[in-house]
């Protein structure tokens, strides 16, 4: 009986496209999560970065204030050695 047959047939795709559509369902689900996951860590990463970076900039602003200390530090010893030359040779400061 070929009604019955094409009958079993079409059945039998609806069952397939039905485990097709459950299979797709669960696929999509995976997906979903993953793309929030996969947000949830780039977010996390991002604020990581900025922490470290603010990290690193207040390092630097340390940095170059002591810096600039050990400068003025080796700037007051020169103007004073310059001076203490100065004074070895007889010759006047030419700055006063």
């Amino acid at each position: 009986m070929p009604g019955r047959t094409l009958h079993r047939r079409v059945g039998e795709l609806e069952t397939r496209l039905d485990r097709v559509d459950a299979r797709m369902t669960t696929v999509e689900e995976q997906i979903a999560g993953f793309r929030v996951e996969v947000r949830d860590e780039f977010a996390a990463v991002r604020a990581e970065i900025r922490a470290s970076a603010d990290e690193l900039r207040g390092e630097i602003r340390a940095s170059e204030e002591e810096t600039r200390r050990y400068m003025r530090v080796l700037h007051e010893d020169l103007v004073e050695r310059l001076k203490t030359i100065g004074e070895g040779t007889g010759r006047p400061d030419d700055r006063h």
